[in-house]
């Protein structure tokens, strides 16, 4: 476990330095966009006094406020480009583990997701080759005398992680899956970390 919180802390790291790039870049973007907004108001402001103040100023309101907009909606993106990467490096750092620890992670995924102990676990073909064994084996050591899991001959197409089959319930333990549902409840949480 000592391993993936070094994993989960050198990705919050990574991610605090890219937010910190991206959010400056976001704030530069938006005050250039706020700045070229105010000037274009101050124009239009300037050439429409004579037709009446009042609604020049108006108008200038309104182009303020798509500037505050506009600098809004960039710096969202900046921080959903920013969850977005701090994921996509999650599961590039998951993939390229040494193989020990690749299979001692699956090991630990399939023990987790087993319900009789009975399930086939399905990997990539990559995988299968590499780790397969190791996998059943680590996770069957977890699940103790519960543990009868087997090794599919079939694989599946996923980038990491696995499928555990028991008959024709399949449970998706895959990488990208489970990255996508950690995020989906954590994104709140992992945004007050990285935009701090």
């Amino acid at each position: 476990m000592k391993g993936i919180e070094k994993i989960t802390a050198r990705i919050e790291s990574d991610g605090r330095a890219e937010t910190s790039q991206l959010l400056k870049e976001a704030e530069e973007k938006a005050a250039a966009v706020l700045s070229d907004y105010q000037a274009k108001a101050e124009a239009e402001a300037a050439s429409a006094a004579e037709a009446g103040k009042e609604a020049a100023k108006r108008h200038a309101e309104r182009l303020e406020s798509a500037a505050h907009m506009e600098a809004k909606k960039q710096f969202l993106a900046a921080k959903q480009a920013c969850l977005d990467e701090a994921f996509a490096k999650a599961q590039k750092k998951l993939l390229s583990l040494p193989d020990d620890q690749y299979a001692e992670l699956l090991a630990k995924v399939a023990a987790r997701a087993s319900k009789s102990g009975r399930e086939e676990i399905l990997l990539n073909a990559k995988d299968q080759k590499r780790v397969g064994e190791q996998v059943v084996a680590k996770a069957n050591e977890l699940l103790r005398r519960k543990g009868k899991l087997t090794l599919s001959e079939e694989t599946r197409d996923m980038e990491g992680g696995l499928t555990l089959r028991d008959g024709s319930v399949e449970v998706n333990c895959a990488f990208e899956t489970e990255l996508r549902v950690l995020r989906d409840n954590m994104a709140a949480e992992i945004a007050a970390i990285l935009f701090a």
